[in-house]
């Protein structure tokens, strides 16, 4: 087993890129685990692209698909390595200090292979003191990015942030085909993706529920069940929004610095 001073960041959202581009500025090296599909919405602005492509930018850093053996010449290049890892097995084979689990599961996860000094949970579903020793706020509220160290964030609502027709969905079980880009300017009932079911003949089709910009949108191809978000429409319009991280995802990354920074001895090893 190995040593070293990476942050292991399981999920590579948009939010968990946010907090990537924090803790990466701020100087602390960091490693991303995803699973070999990515689910992502915000795909511009998600470090879980790279998984696809094999590298990806956002803001100017870049993450790109590794295989394990080669984390330390990722960030000798100042890169973010991302490997593929749905059950963080790494911490099996290295030894972590932090472990922050972004993929905002809302819904208490399954224990870590090993345990580690510092595992920070972001949103609902984690209780520190529980399931990890710190918890990020991830809901829009006075409290966002605020750091807890004893019980749980707000619950999960059920319900997306604004208006909730924003939130484009699969109507059924099937494989997403996309008929629009990410930056796309949309008009109200413009078509935007149809699920294709994979054991009937037929298809169903999703429009635009108002005039806006396609800000985010899973990959053509992937298999769907009914119910998955797969879209996000924003009625402001704003093309630049689609290619900047959410002031939401670095209110968080905010949150998981001072959660990290905060524990003096996590915080003299991880920056050496």
């Amino acid at each position: 087993m190995s040593k070293n001073n990476f942050v292991l960041l399981r999920g590579g959202g948009d939010l968990a890129t946010g907090v990537a581009l924090r803790l990466h500025r701020a100087g602390i090296k960091i490693v991303i685990s995803e699973l070999a599909q990515p689910l992502a919405v915000r795909r511009t602005v998600s470090f879980a692209e790279a998984v696809y492509a094999g590298s990806h930018t956002v803001e100017g850093v870049t993450a790109r698909l590794i295989d394990e053996n080669q984390l330390s010449a990722g960030y000798d290049a100042d890169e973010i390595p991302v490997i593929i890892d749905k059950d963080a097995d790494i911490l099996l084979r290295n030894t972590f200090y932090v472990v922050v689990d972004a993929r905002l599961i809302k819904h208490s996860p399954a224990p870590l292979p090993t345990q580690v000094p510092l595992h920070i949970g972001l949103g609902p579903g984690f209780c520190a003191g529980r399931d990890c020793h710190a918890v990020v706020e991830t809901r829009r509220s006075h409290t966002l990015g605020r750091v807890y160290w004893t019980g749980s964030t707000q619950p999960d609502s059920g319900q997306p942030e604004g208006d909730p027709r924003r939130v484009l969905r699969a109507p059924m079980d099937g494989v997403i085909v996309a008929h629009a880009n990410i930056g796309d300017h949309i008009e109200e009932g413009q078509p935007i993706a149809e699920i294709q079911p994979q054991s009937e003949n037929r298809k169903s089709e999703i429009v635009s529920p108002f005039k806006g910009v396609l800000r985010g949108l899973i990959h053509s191809g992937l298999y769907v069940p009914k119910g998955l978000k797969i879209g996000d429409v924003d009625a402001r319009n704003d093309v630049e929004a689609c290619y900047l991280a959410s002031d939401k995802a670095l209110a968080i990354g905010g949150g998981v610095l001072e959660a990290i920074l905060s524990r003096k001895e996590v915080r003299r090893y991880i920056l050496g």
